[in-house]
């Protein structure tokens, strides 16, 4: 019932927010191709119209004025299903200004009435978790169970959203006779959130919930390649009662980034993508002033010890590695095997993977997908090439994989892929391949492992498989990597803690979600009050003379 009367209460309230060039884009509205009863389940029909994406200001589904146009292929047949505008300079500055001009009533919502939309925005989530997953598989390629763990992971960040009446709550204290200070914290501004292709659903979902309840407003850029998500997500908060101007999604490459670096009227920016994109917007951003915290790249290692489960670290390692076809930033990539013992599991590990199914996300037999592209399958390949010339030597070889199904010969496909004898210098293990390629190092002792991972550049996340407490006190005190897994391959946190990725892995002093999430979207305010006491009876005295003072 209360996110009920929100809800209509906001309605009330919209004519309070920006309507920028409501007026010139009503003849261009749209809708979208999805609907939480009605959504693919299979992949489109060869000749199918493509779908035209459209742009989300003032809680309205915009066709662009763009003149270009970008492609957005199914990676399992490389169909185009889909184009996606570059936003024009006009569009991305109305975006911008809609989002300015509702921060300053936004921001006065009381922090119970963004909590009741905030409510009612984890329901509608719940609500179109297939219609998500469906689209993710559409765009992006993941297997429909590893989609709707995509949305899973971000509905967790939007349920935490809703304790901000707990996490945001002031201090305060007595410093001095009658004097008090408190301190609070208050809403930036605009955020700017530039989105990668591999989370279609989560990572917006880093964000935006908190945004959200903070009292910031937004302007999201998904992927170019999968912005099907987004605009449902964009959707459903404006059905939950988010104002109009709040959320705004534009789309586009190099021009929308560096609006969303250069406007001055945007005062944060959230990022997760690859190394060079990730340190431009890192760079100019803090030059100009703002806040900025972006996730890059990993080159994620498991450490297996001789005492360790073997077949649990087996299954551990196969879906670390080679699940989403590899396209994580929290995928194992690396496996340090630790003796001669566990580096004869590695022919175990590999006879798993060829059982893999690779194949259709909408297959529920499939166990991955394809890559995004092209571009990503055939860098993919080089990669592993030079490394078999540098001296790596090929276990498993999924560079040859056909699809049984003649309708997906044209997709993206790798199949599970295993090099052994690397070590740093080989490009298998010194670049992030983003696909499913496990590269695998012996080493004779714990401290050699511990030794490797701290001198590589990147910090996301590490594991651990073994029986012995005391190995894993001292790997746990002496690895430098943000995220550390004790019999866990992917040590992703939940959303009451935060992504601590390190080192070349991320950028910025605040890290995505939790209570270093919140701070980032907040500034502190002090304020200090003397109030004395001492003539309280004579102001509270009644009196009926004429007041001779102003």
């Amino acid at each position: 019932m209360l996110s009920r009367v929100l809800q209509v209460s906001a309605k009330k309230q919209a004519g309070r927010f920006a309507k920028v060039g409501f007026v010139r884009f009503q003849s261009s509205l749209l809708k979208l191709n999805t609907s939480v009863e009605n959504f693919p389940t299979n992949h489109l029909e060869s000749k199918s119209e493509p779908y035209l994406t459209p742009s989300f200001f003032n809680n309205q589904l915009i066709k662009s004025e763009a003149n270009t146009w970008y492609d957005i292929h199914d990676p399992a047949t490389n169909q185009v299903i889909a184009k996606v505008p570059q936003s024009t300079a006009q569009e991305l500055d109305d975006a911008v200004k809609a989002a300015d001009e509702a921060f300053h009533t936004w921001k006065n919502y009381s922090i119970i009435r963004r909590q009741g939309i905030a409510f009612k925005f984890v329901e509608l989530l719940k609500l179109n978790m297939d219609r998500l997953a469906a689209m993710i598989v559409l765009e992006q390629g993941k297997t429909f169970p590893d989609a709707k763990g995509d949305v899973l992971r971000g509905l967790q960040v939007a349920e935490q959203a809703c304790n901000v009446t707990n996490d945001l709550q002031g201090i305060s204290l007595e410093v001095a006779k009658d004097m008090e200070t408190k301190m609070i914290r208050e809403p930036l501004g605009v955020i700017g959130s530039i989105c990668p292709f591999n989370f279609p659903a989560m990572v917006p979902l880093w964000a935006l919930p908190l945004v959200l309840v903070t009292g910031n407003t937004t302007v999201i850029k998904p992927s170019e390649r999968v912005p099907g998500a987004s605009m449902i997500i964009a959707q459903l908060a404006a059905e939950a009662g988010v104002p109009p101007g709040v959320i705004n999604i534009v789309h586009g490459k190099h021009d929308t980034v560096n609006k969303i670096i250069e406007d001055p009227r945007i005062k944060a920016i959230t990022f997760v993508g690859g190394d060079k994109a990730g340190k431009y917007i890192h760079d100019k951003g803090s030059a100009l002033g703002k806040r900025v915290q972006a996730n890059l790249g990993a080159k994620n290692h498991l450490v297996v010890l001789p005492d360790a489960n073997k077949n649990q670290f087996i299954n551990a390692v196969v879906g670390a590695a080679f699940g989403a076809a590899g396209q994580r930033c929290m995928a194992i990539s690396v496996l340090v095997t630790v003796g001669k013992e566990t580096n004869e599991w590695v022919k175990e590990v590999a006879q798993d993977a060829s059982r893999l199914n690779v194949g259709s996300g909408f297959d529920p037999n499939s166990d991955l997908g394809p890559l995004i592209n092209p571009e990503s399958l055939t860098r993919a390949k080089e990669i592993i090439t030079d490394s078999v010339k540098q001296g790596a030597q090929l276990l498993l070889d999924g560079t040859d994989f056909t699809p049984a199904n003649p309708k997906f010969s044209k997709g993206n496909f790798l199949g599970p892929t295993i090099l052994t004898n690397t070590k740093p210098g080989i490009r298998a293990y010194d670049e992030e391949i983003f696909g499913p390629v496990l590269s695998v190092i012996n080493v004779d002792t714990l401290d050699e492992a511990i030794e490797l991972i701290n001198k590589n550049k990147y910090g996301n996340g590490v594991s651990l498989f073994t029986s012995s407490g005391g190995a894993a006190q001292k790997f746990n005190k002496e690895i430098n990597c943000g995220q550390v897994g004790i019999n866990v391959p992917i040590p992703v946190p939940l959303p009451m803690f935060s992504f601590t990725g390190n080192k070349g892995s991320f950028l910025g002093d605040l890290n995505f979600y939790g209570k270093a999430g919140l701070t980032f979207l907040t500034q502190p305010k002090t304020i200090t009050s003397l109030w004395k006491p001492e003539n309280v009876e004579e102001i509270l005295k009644p009196s009926t003379s004429m007041p001779t003072q102003h």
